[in-house]
């Protein structure tokens, strides 16, 4: 197996070229998210539980903007690797509107209906009433995201990874600094508690847009040509729809099953404890995992290149071979790491610092090993879905693969175990745990194949 990790001199710096600054990026993306987590932590459990209610709907647009954001890397990842930068422009464009569109209507939802909202995502209704001012203006911020990520994107898969990356961490910086003046009150401004931390956000994410619009306008790598931009044409659009609905749609069925799993935690007897542990936990393990996001999108950059410049078949099975197996060694040396660190660093210092003690702890720890523990076949399934079939235009196979153990597996045993089983709080974060255990094989066995690698520019020249 090791065999296919023997690759031509330089290849392994170019991977590491192109992950870390993605991963890098992560880091800055989900840092804020513990920040925010840390500083409405001293507020106290109850409104940390708030506020991870209100991010269920919210992580359903994040989702959604991550599905348009893959679906858009599928075609200008080839495309570059033509350099034609006319389809470029066009699918940006496609993908800016549709994405808008998409985000528009769900902020408005949730800024219309938020206590409505989150009275179903919960049993506790004073959490609702707590959380709404959050959520009214939270979904609006997602929308200025919608546009920043998506040229994020597509600089990303023109082998320009380092842009998103000075691009969020000005924006973290920003939103931190916010959130500090804005919840707690600081430097003559209101203390605005929880409403204060989607007020900062909101702004970093107006600054953030501004701020990528310049740099649009103004870019040699990837210059947008804007007649191509806003006039797409109706087979990029249908080009679009074709790969790019299936990932959208991969996503947010995914997001709506992440958020589902913390809907079943806050109908649980012991939900205040319960959501603050995972509120926490959940920022801590996509901390570990952005090594694995990163060499998931670098995997994607590299496989739809490559297709785009019309390798083999056989050289673009070896590729994602090589690229799967250095993933997965990667997740194992992170899981090894991360469980040190559970006796000797989030015990004693981080869960306090949460203000996580007593079962909340307890919880938090359980979450963690059972977490960290899954960390190589996360690796492994994160650069399978979103790196090796996603690039090579398998949009089918892939939403199956990364939806269906979640929803057939996950998401049912969690449910029996917490609410009908009342089962101890270890078996509750196992069962979290549990869809990678089917979704290894069935991506190992649908890669081997080699029946997903597709040019989806291939009409190109007869369908313009």
């Amino acid at each position: 197996m090791l065999q296919c990790l023997k690759r031509e001199p330089g290849f392994y710096r170019y991977l590491w070229g192109l992950t870390g600054p993605i991963a890098l990026q992560n880091l800055i993306t989900f840092t804020l998210g513990l920040m925010d987590t840390l500083m409405v932590s001293w507020l106290g459990n109850t409104q940390m539980a708030a506020v991870t209610t209100a991010n269920v709907p919210v992580f359903l647009l994040i989702s959604i903007v991550f599905g348009v954001q893959s679906g858009l890397s599928i075609l200008v990842s080839q495309y570059w690797g033509k350099r034609d930068m006319e389809h470029i422009s066009r699918a940006i464009g496609v993908a800016a509107m549709l994405g808008t569109g998409l985000t528009v209507v769900l902020a408005a939802v949730l800024y219309l209906w938020p206590v409505e909202i989150m009275d179903l995502l919960s049993n506790n209704h004073e959490l609702s009433v707590l959380g709404a001012p959050y959520l009214k203006l939270i979904g609006i911020s997602y929308v200025f995201n919608m546009l920043s990520s998506l040229y994020v994107s597509a600089r990303r898969s023109a082998e320009d990874a380092g842009f998103g990356m000075k691009l969020f961490a000005m924006s973290t910086v920003l939103n931190t600094g916010l959130n500090y003046l804005l919840i707690f009150g600081k430097c003559g401004l209101p203390a605005l508690g929880i409403q204060g931390a989607a007020v900062a956000t909101l702004l970093a994410r107006i600054t953030e847009f501004a701020v990528c619009s310049f740099c649009a306008v103004r870019s040699r790598l990837l210059p947008i040509q804007w007649r191509a931009f806003f006039r797409p044409g109706w087979e990029m659009l249908r080009r679009f729809v074709k790969y790019s609905s299936p990932v959208v749609l991969n996503e947010t069925a995914w997001g709506l099953g992440n958020s589902m799993l913390t809907v079943i935690l806050g109908y649980t007897d012991n939900s205040v404890e319960m959501l603050a542990a995972n509120a926490v936990m959940g920022n801590l393990n996509r901390l570990f995992l952005v090594v694995c996001f990163g060499l998931g999108a670098a995997t994607a950059v590299i496989i739809g290149k490559s297709i785009g410049e019309g390798r083999s078949h056989q050289e673009v099975m070896d590729l994602s071979r090589t690229l799967l197996v250095f993933t997965a060694l990667v997740g194992a040396g992170l899981t090894a790491l991360s469980l040190l660190l559970v006796p000797t660093l989030f015990v004693p210092v981080v869960f306090p610092l949460f203000k996580l003690y007593g079962e909340s702890a307890a919880i938090a720890t359980a979450l963690a090993v059972t977490g960290f523990l899954s960390i190589p076949l996360h690796a492994y399934s994160i650069s399978a879905v979103t790196g090796v079939l996603r690039a090579g235009g398998d949009v089918f196979w892939s939403t199956l693969l990364d939806v269906g153990p979640q929803w057939c597996m996950a998401l049912p045993l969690t449910a029996l175990l917490a609410l009908v089983l009342k089962a101890d709080y270890w078996w509750i974060a196992a069962a979290i745990q549990s869809e990678s255990l089917l979704k290894v094989p069935l991506c190992a066995l649908r890669i081997r194949t080699g029946q997903w690698i597709h040019d989806v520019t291939v009409r190109k020249e007869r369908g313009q």
